[in-house]
């Protein structure tokens, strides 16, 4: 009797548990799973005239592509932002975490402060940023003692959209990282301040390594979404920008040819290309993890 009690518990909480998980994975599979190999397979057509009859082309998209300069250029585009945006604002937040993880006033309030932009529509933040960054009466022209062409310079363009990023994800991975800093213990400081250890020394020799799982996982989330940056380009990059061309990313590519000139064929192709990049990526991270990523 008792065997039977245990094996219908166990079915009743099998069959819950399945009812709790089923939304989000429908939910994935319907807005994640499929349309990543309906992306794949339509990489292989030629969009048909007016949307339909598409036509099987085999590799010929994705010869096209390793033939495309703009491609490529986006591709750079891509990485200059994430090579940019990634480290800073995981060094500013991870910063301002350890300053905010101490007993200090108004500590809920910055914290507070600091994730606000994490909140704010991203089209918003870009049309804040564009205002500040104009170049005739943009307030960073009026207050630096030199002036810039921030978002309309080729040269750098880029950079000043990262700058946005940084600014818009500082308050994410900091409430991140303040969350690995409350698993460190605390008797580890007090025995460095014991040995004579300061601040600093406790920083790299405590800090570091043990919330280093936590910066991982925010170096792989990061990078995964920096490579995939659009809303800010698309916002403040007009389309008769002279640093177009040196600031849209593959994503922005992707809707160009998707969208724009109605080639989803093209548009897919490019998109794969970009998943097949964030694979490389991250399976490299995976790999270097090993050395410097350290499991309590």
């Amino acid at each position: 009797m008792n065997k039977i009690a245990k094996t219908g518990r166990e079915k009743s909480e099998l069959l819950w548990g399945w009812m709790f998980i089923l939304p989000t994975m429908i939910g994935l599979i319907i807005l994640n799973i499929y349309p990543m190999f309906q992306t794949i397979y339509q990489s292989f057509f030629k969009t048909g005239d007016f949307g339909k009859g598409n036509i099987f082309v085999g590799l010929a998209n994705y010869k096209k592509v390793f033939g495309d300069a703009e491609v490529w250029q986006s591709l750079w585009n891509t990485f200059k932002y994430a090579i940019v945006e990634v480290p800073l604002s995981i060094v500013i937040a991870l910063i301002l975490a350890v300053f905010l993880n101490k007993k200090i006033k108004a500590r809920g309030f910055f914290r507070t402060v600091f994730f606000l932009p994490m909140v704010v529509a991203p089209a918003a933040i870009a049309m804040v940023w564009k205002w500040l960054f104009n170049s005739q009466f943009g307030l960073l022209n009026h207050i630096l003692p030199f002036k810039l062409n921030w978002v309309s310079d080729p040269k750098i363009a880029i950079f000043s959209i990262a700058l946005i990023g940084i600014w818009s994800v500082i308050g994410y991975n900091m409430v991140l990282f303040l969350a690995g800093l409350q698993d460190v213990p605390r008797d580890y400081y007090e025995a460095a301040q014991l040995d004579g250890a300061t601040e600093i020394e406790q920083f790299f020799k405590i800090t570091l390594p043990l919330v280093s799982p936590t910066i991982f996982f925010v170096v792989v989330t990061r990078m995964i979404a920096a490579m995939q940056v659009f809303d800010l380009i698309y916002m403040v990059i007009d389309y008769n920008n002279p640093a177009l061309k040196k600031t849209e990313s593959l994503v922005y590519l992707f809707y160009n040819y998707s969208f724009q000139q109605g080639n989803k064929g093209y548009g897919a192709t490019v998109v794969v290309v970009l998943l097949i990049v964030i694979m490389i990526l991250t399976v490299i991270q995976l790999i270097g993890q090993k050395k410097w990523v350290y499991y309590n």
